[in-house]
């Protein structure tokens, strides 16, 4: 996959997250323009969300969808800052069931993904959305983690 086709992967996943009417209220963008900015068609290879919309955005999201894909890309991993965190903690005890519920789900959509012998590009989404929820958990249990310790 380009780098290019991986940025509008999460760009998408983005403006799912989002919703497309509150992501063109948010941006004042209209559905057809947010759609150019993850559209793979040839025409719109060459155009990309602005950056002060995906910060937008992503203020509004469940997470850092394309910030997080740009990290990917240079191999850095991202950690949420526990003073900027939305909710109270739950604790890590509470953090191990949510992680083993997630990889369960994970588990679930797999199995069926893979059911016929090929996994689907919808399929292949829905296996990106657990993975990206499992990572979510993860970074809630490492800050969990590191208030314990001290």
């Amino acid at each position: 996959m380009s780098t290019a086709s991986y940025l509008k992967k999460h760009t998408e996943a983005l403006v799912k997250d989002v919703g497309i009417e509150t992501a063109c209220e948010i941006t004042g963008k209209s559905k057809a323009t947010i759609g150019r900015y993850y559209s793979e068609n040839d025409e719109h290879d060459d155009r990309f969300m602005p950056i002060d919309v995906v910060a937008a955005l992503e203020s509004a999201s469940r997470f850092p969808h394309v910030t997080s894909a740009l990290a990917d890309l240079r191999g850095i991993t991202l950690s949420y800052d526990g003073e900027k965190r939305n909710s109270a903690t739950k604790g890590v005890n509470q953090d191990v069931v949510a992680l083993a519920q997630r990889f369960g789900m994970l588990m679930a959509e797999y199995n069926q993904a893979i059911g016929d012998g090929k996994i689907t590009v919808n399929e292949a989404k829905r296996l990106l959305r657990e993975t990206l929820a499992i990572q979510q958990v993860i970074l809630e249990m490492k800050l969990n983690l590191e208030e314990e310790a001290g």
